[in-house]
């Protein structure tokens, strides 16, 4: 372990500080926005995305599993914007999940890829907000 003195401590937390709440905001924001989105689809058609073996077990209409995934994510950002260190799990841990179901379905496996590379931006934040550092001075 690297041993750190008061000054560096310093200049670390605020050349985080900026990457920190980036990383917050966006992994709050675009939960909430693809959340909400579920409700709209102004950006996409959400139930293509659906894993068609997933799709023929649901008891319901696929636009009603997805209002419910869309209600999941809206909380989901709103945690991470709350408390960072636990929505960045959650957001990663949700992430890595639909990119699982996306590649077992062997559809969109772009989306699949750039949701695991989001997620792993997800657990880097959750990471970072899990440090040492007194919360104030990271917002």
């Amino acid at each position: 372990m690297i041993k750190i003195n008061k000054m560096e401590s310093i200049v670390l937390k605020n050349g985080l500080k900026p990457t920190y709440n980036l990383l917050r905001l966006t992994y709050g924001i675009v939960p909430i926005v693809a959340g909400l989105d579920k409700f709209t689809n102004i950006l996409t058609h959400w139930e293509n995305y659906i894993n068609p073996s997933i799709g023929s077990m649901l008891p319901f209409a696929p636009n009603t599993f997805m209002m419910i995934v869309g209600i999941i994510e809206i909380i989901a950002g709103v945690i991470v914007l709350a408390r960072p260190a636990i929505g960045g799990y959650i957001v990663a841990a949700w992430l890595t999940v639909i990119a699982l179901t996306l590649l077992t379905g062997g559809i969109y496996l772009d989306v699949a890829v750039r949701d695991l590379v989001m997620a792993i931006g997800s657990f880097s934040l959750a990471r970072m907000a899990r440090l040492s550092l007194p919360k104030a001075n990271f917002v």
